[in-house]
């Protein structure tokens, strides 16, 4: 992609965000983006207010035609579409963490979390890093096909990291960089670029 329409592409799969949010999801420098971003409100494919950018329905329409032709040589590269195979497996396994996460069973009812019991939440944030270990191969084997996916095994790692630290929000906080946060965008990404649907759970 050009750097234009992969700051579309980075907007739309950050939903909404920051010239700075944008341009961490597909690793460029916040200046290289601004431009863009600009560029994008000025052809009435995004709206800005008060510095978050969103995508308007007209430059959604627009991205989305884009794909065919953009990521055709992804769409066509054999161990990109493999590994995103190997990922879905993965992701089953990351969502049902998160749902143990987020609530927990009391009289045989899903409560939310409250993450008093810390011997539970730490058994979650080592199963975590369990399957963190695990996905590590399929995310190498994203950046082989494409070198900015690589950005998406830092942002996990760090996120892990702190959450290990004792910085619980890391693992599914919606107001950081969270563990939770950045695998919905890598997922979102994967089906942007190869131009699939989410899966019913």
């Amino acid at each position: 992609m050009d750097v234009g329409l992969l700051v579309l592409h980075g907007l739309a799969v950050r939903k909404a965000g920051s010239a700075e949010a944008v341009a961490g999801v597909i690793g460029i420098a916040p200046g290289a983006a601004v431009p863009e971003l600009a560029a994008a409100c000025g052809a009435g494919h995004a709206i800005e207010a008060n510095g978050t950018y969103m995508l308007t329905p007209p430059g959604r329409a627009w991205l989305d035609e884009q794909y065919p032709t953009a990521c055709a040589g992804l769409r066509a590269h054999a161990g990109f579409v493999q590994a995103y195979e190997a990922f879905e497996v993965v992701n089953t396994e990351i969502l049902d963490l998160f749902t143990r996460w987020q609530t927990i069973s009391v009289g045989g009812a899903a409560v939310p979390n409250d993450h008093a019991d810390e011997d539970y939440d730490y058994a979650i944030i080592d199963e975590l890093g369990d399957v963190h270990e695990r996905s590590l191969p399929v995310l190498d084997a994203f950046a082989v096909g494409d070198p900015r996916f690589s950005i998406y095994a830092d942002r996990l790692a760090s996120a892990y990291d702190r959450a290990l630290a004792g910085e619980k929000e890391w693992v599914s906080g919606a107001l950081v960089d969270s563990y939770h946060t950045v695998w919905f965008e890598l997922h979102e990404d994967l089906l942007r670029v190869l131009g699939r649907t989410r899966r019913e759970s």
